[in-house]
Order: C-alpha cells, then sequence, then structure tokens
C-alpha cells in the first residue's frame, strides 16, 4: 500500500532575510526549509517547532499555514512527499546547540541569494513555498484538526 512521506517545512522571514539550513545530502551541499518528518504520534505543528529547533537552533511559534505541497521526486517515483508549510515566528535562539547529523549551519538568505543558489535547491518546495509565502498566503492554524490531542 502506498503512503506519503508526511513532512513540515518551517518559513523563517526577518528583515527580508529566510532562515535556512544548508545540509549534506550524498555528499552534496543543499539549501532547504528547516523542514522534516513527522514522528509518530507527533502533531504537525510540533514537528514543525521540533524541526525547526534541531535543524537551527531557533525556538519557533508557527503563526500560519502557507500551504499543503505533494512532490515525488522524479528520480524515486516509489516515494512521495506531502508537505505542510507554516510562516513562523522566532521566539529565541539556543546558541551553541547541537544541530542534526547532515545540518552543516543555518543560513539568512535574501530572495536573491535564494534564487542565486537555485542549483543547490534540495527541491522544488524550496522556492514554492517561499513564493506562496510572498504571495500572501496564510491559512489559520485551526484549519489543521488534530483529533489525537482533542
Amino acid at each position: 500500500m502506498w503512503k506519503p512521506n508526511t513532512t513540515v517545512a518551517a518559513l523563517v522571514e526577518r528583515d527580508g532575510r529566510f532562515l535556512l539550513v544548508e545540509e549534506r545530502i550524498h555528499g552534496e551541499l543543499k539549501l532547504n526549509q528547516p523542514a522534516g518528518h513527522v514522528d509518530q504520534g507527533e502533531s504537525i505543528l510540533h514537528a514543525c517547532v521540533r524541526e525547526g529547533l534541531e535543524e537551527t537552533g531557533h525556538h519557533l511559534r508557527p503563526t500560519a499555514l502557507v500551504g499543503i505541497y505533494q512532490w515525488t521526486p522524479p528520480e524515486r517515483p516509489e516515494l512521495t512527499y506531502l508537505r505542510f508549510a507554516f510562516a513562523v515566528d522566532v521566539l529565541g535562539e539556543e546558541p551553541g546547540y547541537q544541530l542534526d547529523e547532515g545540518i552543516e549551519r543555518p543560513v539568512w538568505l535574501t530572495y536573491d541569494e535564494i534564487v542565486a543558489r537555485r542549483d543547490q535547491h534540495r527541491s522544488p518546495l524550496l522556492m514554492a513555498c517561499i513564493d506562496d509565502y510572498f504571495a500572501g498566503r496564510r491559512y489559520p492554524l485551526d484549519l489543521i484538526r488534530d483529533y489525537d490531542r482533542a
């Protein structure tokens, strides 16, 4: 039975710059939003907060859903990702936080800098989420109904 991989991504924007991560994927340096898989028994919103901390050392608070994205990597047709992307606020940073394995460092980049590094994007979802953020797409968090925590 086919099942998509449920993932989350945090869109962190401050002063015209986005908080992204540089990560090593199969030895190559890639750019992505702070993002990752939803763990079993974890809420989608908590996964966003957890992944943000684990990949950037920043405490985040989701404020709105930007979009839900489905993507199948062309080189892996058996694999599909279902990404929930959130606009988030930064609540604070933990200097010296031990980042997830594979994460080289968090970086703050402008839109133009992100576009200029398109060949390093982990997936087309990186720009799709940012473009939707700039288009003003914001949906209330109560759109997500978590019956495991009701």
